[in-house]
């Protein structure tokens, strides 16, 4: 299955905030939206992504003030992207590799998503469905 594929099922909302925004906000909106982390943006540009883990870290070294400090300052810069045209396979090794639950999906140099581990793990579980059925079904014709 490729990304494209999870992004029509799951759809393209991505939630972004801009990285002068406090990390209370963050937090407010991960919280809102139900979300696990938020794109971070100037413009049309992604510079950043901010994770729960982002927000652990945050208050681990900076206490209860990092709440009102901007999230650039916690957020992690050095994204790693996946493209619509990737497979489920390449995504959960990148995943795994870089120890990362959230890819961004980039399409033409724009966002067009994100997919998270719970996006891939139920991808791979519908697909074991999938085969185990064929199975099945080819062991009782035959």
């Amino acid at each position: 299955m490729l990304v494209a594929e999870i992004l029509k099922d799951k759809g393209q909302t991505v939630f972004t905030l801009s990285p002068e925004a406090p990390l209370a906000a963050a937090c407010a909106e991960l919280t809102a939206r139900r979300v696990g982390a938020l794109v971070v943006c100037e413009g049309d540009e992604v510079v950043g992504i901010l994770s729960e883990r982002d927000v652990v870290h945050a208050i681990a070294q900076d206490g209860e003030a990092a709440l009102s400090h901007p999230i650039s300052r916690y957020m992690t810069s050095d994204v790693v992207f996946a493209e619509p045209t990737e497979t489920v396979a390449v995504l959960m090794g990148r995943m795994t590799d870089r120890r990362i639950r959230h890819l961004p999906v980039l399409k033409e140099h724009r966002l067009a998503g994100v997919v998270s581990i719970g996006d891939v793990v139920k991808c791979q579980i519908a697909e074991t469905a999938r085969e185990a059925e064929s199975l099945r079904t080819y062991i009782a014709a035959g």
